[in-house]
């Protein structure tokens, strides 16, 4: 499990990579939607970590949830829920407004916070990622 789970960690990192692309390429909408992943793989390396195959879901507040239940101090992270809705609503024009530069820049610092929480947290459970 520890390989899998740093590869999620990876994946999360890569898509961090990609967030910040979109943004300088002034795509707020995409830049959110790869922000939005990056926070999700991130947790599910976590879960991965402790053997836990990672659902099925874009929900960043079932997988904190999840987090929380295996007895990881999650507090400071409750922001991220946000990025839940730019999974689907940022890929389709018939969920209302694109994000905005300033939503993208947001989004972005907390995915960066995320990615960063589970590289510790893998870290101080010895998977070197």
């Amino acid at each position: 499990m520890d390989n899998v789970a740093c590869k999620w960690l990876s994946y999360a990192e890569r898509d961090v990579k990609r967030a910040k692309v979109m943004l300088r390429e002034n795509d707020p909408g995409a830049s959110t939607f790869f922000s939005q992943q990056a926070a999700e793989k991130a947790l599910k390396a976590i879960l991965v970590s402790h053997g836990i195959n990672p659902p099925r879901t874009h929900s960043i507040e079932y997988l904190l949830d999840m987090v929380r239940g295996l007895g990881v101090n999650v507090s400071g992270l409750e922001e991220a829920e946000i990025l839940t809705d730019y999974a689907v609503e940022s890929r389709y024009p018939d969920f209302g407004e694109e994000p905005s530069e300033e939503e993208a820049e947001r989004a972005l610092t907390i995915a960066e916070m995320v990615v960063s929480f589970a590289k510790d947290y893998l870290a101080r459970r010895g998977l070197k990622c």
